[in-house]
Formats: structure tokens, sequence, C-alpha cells
């Protein structure tokens, strides 16, 4: 277990990794209880002061200071006392607080609404970084015009730019979207061209002794061999994209969604519904991680696989028809009848990687 780049048995990862999460619900524990206060089991004890993000008067001054010198007294002269956790909640308390996020606080819808701005950014980043950066990546006019302006989009610091794209697109969704998808933007399309100058001189040299066309040779080497590799550039910014959704829920509460109903327990001092909202979009992401990995390996079995396998066709039919869906759906979101078409269309992708998936599955059993 201590050797480079070792391998582990099945046994020994499944109990290293139940161990890792018993250490790290330990250490959450003990941080919880380092930064824990003991407060008087007293009536009228106040623990919460006058909100700092007003501006401060002399009569907030003076409201903090009685507040502080009656809470002192009664301190001093309390019997009996209670242990809380301002700071870090007890993982109990985090897990506790689930069902009232739930009946109360719509969890499961913010969730939806937030999951489909995360997907609708990266929709409209992928489908202009693409084009764009095969244009700039391919074309030496184009590389030579561009380059060093894509070079220079990772410096720009995005959260300072949200003031602009509220001025372009309000404060509602639209913004919402446009902020997220610029943020993809700004890291993929450098990606995009860099992925390009990647593909191997060995297969472009095989398809031109064939006689392929410039059009072919992007169709057939380029394309393939870029957004395979793309796809793992894709989940490593699930974690930028959920930071940058959150940022722009934060402005405008009323629209609902994790970031805004964060914002609102900030300003309740819930610190367990905090943590709870966070650990929902920890899982949120580390679904769409495994999404992603799992079309990686679907679309572009070659990178896995040294043969084809049976029943990969009909999955990737499957797929096609549900990213189709999920374009169609954003392009004619108000066409009255698109969640029943939405509805429909889903559940047919869903039966073709199904019935796929158990034939890939069976033909992986045969192999072994």
């Amino acid at each position: 277990m201590f050797e480079l780049r070792g391998n582990l048995t099945s046994v020994q990862k499944l109990t290293l990794g139940i161990a890792g999460v018993v250490i790290i619900l330990a250490l959450w524990w003990l941080l919880a209880e380092a930064f824990s206060r003991k407060v008087p089991v007293v009536e009228g004890f106040n623990t919460e002061l006058p909100s700092t993000l007003t501006a401060d008067s002399l009569e907030n001054a003076q409201l903090r200071d009685s507040i502080l010198r009656a809470d002192s007294v009664k301190f001093a002269n309390a019997t009996e006392f209670r242990k809380i956790y301002p700071i870090v909640p007890l993982p109990t308390e985090v897990v506790a607080s689930y069902p009232r996020l739930v009946q109360k606080d719509n969890l499961l819808g913010n969730a939806l609404r937030s999951i489909w701005l995360n997907f609708k950014g990266y929709f409209w980043a992928v489908l202009l970084c693409v084009p764009i950066g095969f244009v700039v990546g391919l074309f030496p006019l184009f590389r030579g015009l561009f380059s060093k302006p894509v070079d220079a989009l990772r410096y720009l610091p995005l959260t300072a730019l949200i003031g602009v794209f509220i001025i372009w697109f309000g404060i509602y969704d639209e913004m919402k979207v446009a902020f997220l998808a610029f943020g993809i933007i700004v890291f993929l399309l450098p990606t995009v061209i860099a992925r390009i100058d990647e593909v191997e001189d060995v297969y472009l040299q095989t398809v031109f002794t064939l006689g392929a066309s410039k059009w072919q040779t992007i169709k057939s080497v380029y394309f393939p061999a870029v957004m395979s590799r793309l796809i793992d550039d894709i989940r490593v910014l699930t974690a930028v994209s959920w930071t940058y959704i959150i940022v722009a829920e934060y402005i405008n509460k009323d629209g609902g969604g994790l970031g805004a109903l964060i914002y609102i327990k900030r300003r309740l001092q819930q610190v367990p519904d905090m943590f709870a909202i966070i650990l929902v979009i920890v899982l949120i992401g580390f679904l769409q991680d495994q999404i992603f990995a799992y079309l990686n390996r679907r679309l572009f079995p070659y990178r896995y696989y040294k043969s084809s396998l049976t029943g990969g066709m009909e999955v990737r039919l499957g797929i096609y028809l549900l990213l189709g869906i999920f374009a169609f759906a954003i392009f004619f979101s108000g066409i009255q009848a698109m969640s029943t078409i939405a509805l429909i269309g889903a559940l047919a992708g869903l039966v073709f990687i199904i019935f796929g998936e158990i034939k890939v599955q069976t033909a992986l059993q045969k192999q072994k």
C-alpha cells in the first residue's frame, strides 16, 4: 500500500474508503467541538447582534453595547449552560436540517433550478468554444489574429465583471446563464486550441496518405481527437461552473436556486442549513462529473477498448437523442407542448441507452 503508484485490491479500496469517511467525520466533529460556545439557559439571552451589513450608526453601536452588557450579566449569574455551534455545526445538525430544507425551503426545486442554469451555461459555452476554437486553432490566419487575445482571456477577473453582465442582461436568468457561459468560455476556448495542437502527426500523415481532404481530416481526425480529450477538461470545470452559478444567484435571491438559498441562510445565520446546501452542491458536482466520464467512455470508446462493443451504437444514439432534446428545449422553451415533447424524447433516449448498455455489459463479460 506504500508503493509508488501501487494498486489496491477491491477489498482494500472499500475498507480504506470507509475509513477515510470516518476520519473526515471525526475531524469535522472535533472542529465543531473546538469552535463551540456555551450559552446560559436563561430567558432573554441574545447571541445575535444587529446586522453589520447596514451602515453603522450611533444607535446601532449603543444597541450592540447594551446587548453585550445584558448578556455578560446573565452569563455571570447563570447556573445552567448549553452548548451551541455557531461556526462549525455538528454533522448530526447538518443531517437534521434536510427535512426542514425539503419541506419549507423547497430544496429539490432550488437544486433543479441551479442544475438547469448550470447545464444551459455549459451548452452555450461548448456551442461557442468548439467552432471558434477549431477556426483559430486550425487556420494560421485566425491563429495569428486571435491567439494572443484568446490566451489573455485567462487573466480576466470574472467576479469583477458581474457588474458588467448586470448592465448588459439585467439580474434575471439571462444574466446568470451568460455569466456562467462566459466563465466557462474563458478557460475552455484556449483549451480547445491547445488540444488541437496535441493531435499526433501520425494520424494526420495517415489520412494525408489516404488522400483525405481538409474537411475529411477535420471530421475524422481532429474532431474526435479533440472532443474525446475536451470532455476531460469539461469535467475539471465542474467545480468552477458551480462557483460562478452560486455567485450569480447571490445577485437576485428572488429568482431561487441554491446560491440564493445559501444567501438567505447566511443572513439568518442558519449555519447547519448552509453546510447542508453545500453538501448538496458537492453531491451534484460529483454526479455531474460521473455523467461526463460516462459520456466520454461511450461516445469515444476507442480510448478505452481495443475493439468496438456490441450495443455501443444504441447507447450513442440514445445520448445524441437526449442532447438533441436538451438543445431543443433551450432554443424553443416558449413552445407550450415543449414539456411533453421533451419528456417523450428523453424517455426514448433512455430506452436506447438502457437497451444498448445491457448489450455492452454482456459483451464486456464475454471478453473477460
